[in-house]
């Protein structure tokens, strides 16, 4: 840990105020109303100390300041006598124990609340006129804040900035919900948690989330421009995919994404002629389709099916005209394996222990990016010599163990208190429980030939390659679908043929180049 030359008072006075020579002490260093930080402490003890001080007005102490005390950093404030101390020095801080909210309105008169919608400037906040900390609601958040924080294993500076946060939005709470658009502007300019101020908020039944999902306006945004008629029926068909129907799973929503940008184009189209998709005939249909090629025609046809059977299902049309729309078999390319100097560019970029254990999983295992990150500490049996991959329990070869071995040790060195159950954390999951983010993931290897996902083709491919082109035991080894099987098959057999016929090719049984007598 680097050497901090001033302590966290110190750095924070001199951040906010311009330096120049002190009245008192005639040092150049950043001053407040004319006067340095020590200044201001030194009047402060001389204020306490004297009988005739009221209040906190501290400019009569300071025009007679001629020394200063010095004092250690964090330690200028003298502990009371009665103040319980720690094993190692440390004062024990004793909050008074949550008190429950107030059930009941008080007796007498009750101030009725108006009925036009007010919104809380939390921005107005000022902590010496307004803090209350006897609250009953901000003391309950306070208790909730401690107890997360240490299940999670948040650090001092984010306590300090959460417990910062409920002062400021509870103060002068009344038992309401704070809604999210009016903790964000404060909580933000002032550099604090959201996030984490949230969750404290919602664990006591105080936050009103009135965020818009960004699906919702993205689909009011991509819905726009359509006909009336024909945008009814899209929305209730993106939202059935979005969440799912009677017979059909929720999509995520890059797939709802992809579905509708894929079907747009014709829809803004239909939408200049026809008032609704039940006037669209299966000319229309072609007529759109006829410019296409490739995956991107194979693409667009399945969408379209998917649109008008919901359609027909839900009997917004009297016939579905893409019934009889073909799709066809989209026809396979040859998987390649990955050249030697393009696996060795990555395992050249993997430079940190976790980027190394990455490469491990998806290059041995053939891990995807998305299992890796939801691994769990569970999943993993260093003694046996055992890793959980997917639901399917695998043996660990040399390599990985030693990458494991060498993940875990920067774990505990870096993040010794977290409470986060996944394999892979980083410095944001690990005061949360919920797994790392795709890009943190993949950041180290983008730019490179052997992406993650590539590295997973290329073991599987492999595993074809060496063991022969066998559907039973590539689906046996890494859990594959059936057709994933065959494909990877068809790959390897077709590679091993072209190699053949490379080496021999004229059916004499011997390589290329070699001379018979």
């Amino acid at each position: 840990m680097p050497l901090r030359l001033f302590c966290g008072a110190c750095q924070s006075f001199g951040v906010n105020h311009e330096p120049g020579q002190c009245a008192a002490c005639h040092r150049t260093v950043p001053l407040k109303k004319g006067y340095c930080r020590l200044c201001w402490i030194q009047a402060s003890l001389e204020a306490k100390d004297s009988p005739q001080a009221r209040g906190t007005v501290l400019e009569p102490f300071l025009r007679t300041i001629h020394y200063q005390q010095l004092f250690l950093a964090d330690l200028q404030r003298p502990r009371s006598k009665s103040s319980p101390v720690g094993r190692a020095g440390r004062r024990r801080s004793r909050r008074p124990a949550p008190q429950p909210p107030p059930s009941a309105p008080p007796t007498g008169w009750v101030q009725l609340k108006l009925p036009v919608e007010v919104r809380r400037d939390f921005r107005r906040f000022d902590r010496r006129r307004h803090a209350d900390l006897a609250n009953p609601w901000l003391a309950r958040a306070r208790d909730a804040a401690q107890s997360l924080g240490e299940a999670r294993g948040w650090t001092r500076s984010v306590i300090s900035a959460v417990d910062r946060g409920l002062v400021i939005l509870l103060s002068s709470a009344d038992g309401g919900n704070i809604r999210y658009s009016e903790l964000f502007p404060v909580l933000r300019a002032y550099g604090l948690s959201v996030g984490r101020t949230v969750e404290v908020l919602d664990r006591i039944a105080l936050f009103d989330d009135d965020r818009v999902p960004s699906f919702e306006s993205w689909l009011q945004r991509s819905l726009a421009e359509l006909a009336p008629g024909i945008g009814a029926e899209v929305e209730h068909w993106i939202r059935t995919l979005r969440q799912g129907g009677p017979r059909s799973r929720p999509r995520s929503p890059e797939t709802v994404w992809t579905y509708l940008r894929a079907v747009r184009p014709a829809l803004l189209t239909w939408s200049d002629r026809y008032d609704h998709l039940r006037e669209v005939t299966r000319e229309d249909i072609l007529a759109v389709i006829d410019d296409l090629s490739g995956h991107e025609r194979h693409h667009t046809i399945s969408v379209i099916r998917s649109l008008f059977r919901h359609c027909k299902k839900n009997r917004a049309i009297f016939r579905d005209p893409a019934a009889r729309l073909r799709v066809g078999e989209k026809p396979r390319k040859v998987i390649l394996p990955l050249q030697d100097t393009e696996i060795d560019e990555a395992v050249k970029a993997a430079t940190k222990p976790l980027d190394r254990l990455i490469v491990a999983l998806s290059a041995i295992h053939a891990a995807r990016p998305k299992t890796i990150r939801e691994l769990q500490l569970d999943d993993v049996d260093l003694g046996n010599r055992r890793l959980t991959i997917a639901g399917r329990t695998r043996p660990l070869d040399d390599l990985t163990y030693q990458m494991l071995h060498s993940w875990f040790q920067h774990r505990q060195t870096r993040w010794p208190n977290t409470a986060n159950p996944h394999l892979v954390i980083n410095q944001q999951t690990a005061m949360e429980t919920g797994p790392v983010s795709k890009v943190h993931l993949t950041e180290s290897f983008r730019g490179q030939a052997a992406t993650l996902e590539r590295l997973r083709v290329n073991r599987q491919l492999d595993e074809a390659l060496a063991c022969g082109p066998d559907p039973l035991h590539l689906a046996a080894v890494f859990g594959l679908d059936p057709k994933t099987a065959i494909r990877y098959a068809d790959s390897a057999r077709r590679l091993l043929t072209s190699t053949a016929e490379e080496q021999d090719p004229a059916g004499s049984g011997e390589p290329k180049g070699r001379n018979h007598p």
